[in-house]
């Protein structure tokens, strides 16, 4: 956020001089050109670090058996799928992994991490797995100063505090759902607005590597 708001700052300067009368200098605009390269330099490091770490199916095959495989760079016609639903970014590993980095650089990741560690929950076979991991999620994401505590009302968090006693697998339903359409509101547009996105659904790479990692 604080280069994004450097950058914003480089702008409004860049503005000022113009006032003048005259054009922008072309130093200014190399300072811009650099500042939009950090940016995406700095996604870049989240997003491998994320695609690196999002799938635990992958830790179990050996290290060089498809490390890369799903890291490719997706094409922009793949990339512009993400703009049609919501569901199509989360169902892409790339794409997933692009808005945690995201959501990371906007200070709302907790969302996002909710939002999968509900997924998991769901998919959860034994009951004395499903209670242990009903905890955890409540102690990560819902109790009062919550390391990672998402927005959601009084109401909601008192009727999870109850059911996770006896945990099914409808116990943070309602939650989810709220935090689905916070992102899905809020996050997912500027996302969809992001320097990197837009990059993505370009024809020429970001950078002379055109895979994601």
């Amino acid at each position: 956020a604080g280069m994004q708001s450097a950058l914003f700052l480089a702008v409004r300067h860049g503005g000022r001089m113009e006032r003048g009368g005259r054009r922008r200098s072309e130093p200014e605009e190399a300072d811009k050109g650099r500042m939009k390269r950090t940016i995406i330099k700095d996604w870049k490091t989240r997003l491998s670090y994320f695609l690196q770490n999002s799938s635990n199916s992958n830790k179990r095959k050996s290290k060089k058996a498809g490390k890369h495989r799903n890291y490719f760079r997706p094409s922009p016609e793949e990339a512009q799928l993400w703009s049609e639903a919501f569901d199509e970014l989360l169902a892409n590993k790339y794409g997933l992994a692009a808005f945690r980095a995201f959501l990371k650089s906007e200070f709302c990741e907790e969302n996002i991490e909710f939002w999968l560690a509900c997924e998991d929950f769901k998919k959860t076979k034994s009951p004395q797995k499903l209670t242990s991991k009903a905890k955890k999620i409540y102690n990560d994401f819902i109790e009062k100063e919550a390391p990672k505590e998402i927005n959601i009302d009084f109401q909601t968090k008192n009727m999870i505090a109850q059911n996770i006693q006896e945990a099914t697998h409808t116990c943070f339903s309602a939650a989810q759902k709220r935090v689905y359409s916070l992102m899905e509101n809020n996050s997912y547009p500027r996302f969809l607005e992001s320097e990197f996105y837009q990059e993505l659904c370009k024809k020429t790479p970001i950078s002379r590597a055109a895979q994601g990692t």
